[in-house]
């Protein structure tokens, strides 16, 4: 038995596991560039006469090699960050990852690495009491006070012309304006992440990028890479489970949580320290996805859609909302709590360590220049103010670097803090000059602390009148790479993940999983994935192995099946979402000769009740109504496809419904939106259309579909009261037949 604390112990799991997958793909995607490796060897001192040959000597085939460092070092483990024992902080000296992660952030001009694509508002956060048990944070003690936001939403792995809808992790990024300086609450709308330490970043990022041979596929990880390296990493299992459910495609940005992922910690005023995760819940419209279908259809019919609906939303007065809660964890706690906080592939369960609501936050203003404000607003977890201080997570400690180090390149030097967006609302004074872009005149001749020439000098601000101060956090043990035994653990949340999704939610996990796998092309990566599944759950596993055609493999021994109870927090079907329907968007489908009356008296209900409602048509302008007045048209049908809206409306009309039953895409509008589960309205001869779009039930004695109301030409009132309870329900996904619609 090795001792735990000797740095030349065999690594934990994962470096076995590499070892036992090395063969895998190498046979497959490797060996030809090996062979044709030698071949396009130059003799030494010439240069070949053509263009392919004189690439080839700036060209290296890395598969097969040993790894080093730029200057050629050899690395015997690039898993780990240097810590100061094996749950400490990691360390500056570090050179390796700093040398790896400076490669990384310095590898894109101008456009972020990752977030690249981002959308934003401002808005004001207000704490609801005073938080001084738990920190001294002046912005969280003052219930009086509205401290000024700048939030950025954003996708992770796609490009800035990427579509807003992929599947993909979402940026939840908070700067906060205070009276103490900026603070940057820096989340996703995941609370998990896929790797436990911050080296392994860059090969993450590297693998769910497009592929670099060929830079395809663009904003997608249904792809060899991605999954190769995934599939190699056993601790990504738990967040694998939440980018292949339905909060990877969030039906908006107003829709979402918020995450700080993290550990953190709050400091009181005795300096006495707490961990604290961070989550943001929304207030008006409940936490919701896209239909897989629709997604894919949104990025080509309206890549624009979540920037295009948070800034449509915010116009019309429908202001977002969200709660900040905090769950608060004693230092003696942390142990007893059965896994590592300072792993963030884990949570804390809800039902452990409930969530507190602290605050509110409301964005009420768009940007007035996305350039200006969206695309150089600069985050960093660093920025901290007196009372909240980050943790040992060796993820955390990783950002801490990388993120200042990868502004320095995208925004042009040091000075990207005077950036108006950027700039803090209190007056910065320090000794910090020059630099590319700095906009500050600093009067006189010092430049350096402490002197005795200025009268009075700058001086330092002690902790009890507002300085910052770190946590005082006892640290010792061996210098090492390696990973704790604490992070050990990479099923059993997962699992309860699983577990805790209704069978709709647990659905779509595996037609994601299929669709990904399905476009795996070498068949070792899906067999490894599918050797991870198995240690989730043996039912999720089978399912998805039935479509790839491959068999099951037997679960590690060391995972046995477990059942949990659900936890409702992590399902988005489950949970209590709120009721509203401000903010949703209903199309109104018309042609002449339309029941007028019966569609004002619907829209009435609908916009009171906070609705956006469309009309539309096959053409512009307006149409005429079956009493000879008009209707105005605000879109074309074919302009405003269905998957851009949250419900549909056929009001009556004979001349009108018979127009719409010759349109194809009338009928197919309905039917798209019958198949993504979205309620369905009709007056009058609007169920006609219905029923030739083939949407109504087979013909029987109460028979009907969920989402569904009909209603007589004069049952405007009823009908709309139903259907605003059908539009807070958000989706329909037990409706029946839906998938044997073809749209």
């Amino acid at each position: 038995m090795t001792d735990s604390t000797d740095p030349r112990a065999e690594a934990p799991s994962r470096r076995r596991f590499l070892a036992a997958a090395s063969a895998s793909t190498a046979g497959v995607a490797v060996s030809p560039l090996l062979a044709a490796g030698p071949a396009a060897v130059q003799p030494s001192g010439t240069r070949p006469t053509d263009k392919a040959g004189d690439l080839a000597h700036e060209t290296t085939v890395d598969a097969g090699q040993q790894l080093t460092s730029n200057q050629g070092l050899k690395i015997a483990d690039n898993q780990n960050t240097l810590k100061a024992g094996v749950r400490g902080p990691s360390l500056l000296e570090d050179q390796l990852f700093r040398e790896k992660m400076t490669a990384f952030d310095h590898e894109r001009i101008p456009e972020r690495v990752v977030h690249a694509r981002g959308a934003a508002a401002h808005g004001y956060f207000q704490v609801y009491e005073p938080m001084a048990r738990w920190t001294r944070a002046g912005f969280l003690n003052d219930p009086r006070a509205r401290t000024p936001v700048f939030v950025r939403f954003s996708t992770v792995a796609g490009s800035r012309g990427s579509a807003d809808t992929a599947r993909d992790v979402r940026g939840f990024a908070v700067k906060f304006y205070t009276q103490e300086g900026n603070f940057d609450l820096v989340g996703n709308n995941i609370p998990v992440f896929f790797i436990q330490d911050a080296i392994k970043f860059p090969d993450l990022v590297h693998a769910a990028k497009p592929e670099a041979d060929r830079e395809i596929p663009q904003a997608s990880t249904a792809h060899d890479t991605f999954w190769d390296f995934i599939s190699l990493m056993p601790e990504s299992t738990h967040m694998i489970m939440w980018i292949m459910s339905d909060r990877a495609i969030p039906r908006s940005y107003r829709m979402m949580e918020g995450f700080g992922v993290h550990s953190f910690r709050f400091v009181d005023a005795r300096g006495t320290s707490r961990f604290v995760k961070f989550h943001w819940k929304p207030l008006n419209n409940g936490v919701h996805g896209l239909a897989w279908d629709e997604a894919q259809k949104l990025g080509g019919k309206d890549p624009d859609f979540h920037r295009r609906d948070l800034a449509e939303a915010i116009d019309a007065g429908a202001f977002p909302e969200w709660e900040l809660g905090v769950q608060v964890v004693e230092e003696a706690d942390a142990e007893r709590l059965g896994f590592d906080l300072l792993d963030a592939t884990k949570i804390i369960p809800e039902e452990l360590v409930p969530v507190r609501p602290i605050g509110k936050m409301v964005l009420n203003r768009n940007p007035d220049n996305y350039f200006a404000e969206t695309e150089q607003v600069a985050y960093h977890v660093g920025n901290l103010v007196p009372g909240i201080d980050v943790s040992e997570d060796p993820l955390l400690q990783g950002r801490m670097f990388s993120y200042v180090d990868t502004q320095l390149t995208r925004l042009g030097g040091p000075n990207f803090h005077e950036i108006p967006i950027n700039r803090a609302v209190v007056p910065v004074h320090n000794m910090n000059r020059d630099g590319f872009h700095r906009q500050t005149i600093s009067k006189g001749r010092i430049n350096y602390e402490p002197s005795s020439i200025d009268a009075p000098p700058i001086k330092e601000v002690p902790a009890n009148q507002g300085g910052f101060a770190s946590a005082a956090v006892p640290v010792s043990g061996t210098k090492l790479r390696k990973r704790s035994e604490s992070f050990g653990d990479h099923y059993s949340q997962a699992t309860l993940f699983w577990q805790s999704q209704t069978p709709v939610e647990q659905q779509h996990i595996v037609e994601a999983l299929q669709f990904e796998l399905g476009k795996v092309a070498v068949p070792a990566v899906r067999q490894r994935m599918l050797s991870n599944l198995v240690n989730v759950d043996a039912t999720l596993a089978a399912r998805v192995a039935e479509v790839l055609g491959m068999p099951v493999p037997p679960a590690s021994p060391r995972t046995p099946a477990r059942r949990y109870a659900p936890s409702p927090a992590l399902s988005m079907l489950a949970r209590n979402n709120p009721k509203s329907i401000a903010g949703r968007k209903v199309a109104v489908l018309v042609a002449p000769g339309v029941d007028a009356a019966g569609l004002q008296a619907v829209k009435s209900a609908l916009m009171s009740a906070g609705a956006k409602v469309r009309v539309l048509s096959s053409r512009l302008g307006e149409v005429r109504d079956a009493a000879g007045g008009s209707v105005p048209v605000d879109d074309l049908i074919v302009t405003q496809p269905s998957v851009v809206f949250d419900a549909v409306l056929v009001p009556g009309g004979a001349a009108s419904v018979a127009a719409l039953k010759g349109s194809a895409d009338a009928v197919h509008f309905v039917r798209e939106a019958f198949k993504h589960a979205k309620p369905i309205a009709a007056l009058g001869e609007g169920a006609d259309l219905l029923a030739s779009a083939g949407v109504l039930p087979p013909q029987a004695p109460g028979a009907r579909r969920p989402g569904i109301q009909l209603a007589p030409a004069d049952g405007a009132g009823a009908l709309a009261q139903a259907f605003v309870a059908d539009i807070a329900v958000h989706r329909h996904w037990d409706r029946g037949g839906k998938d044997v619609i073809a749209a």
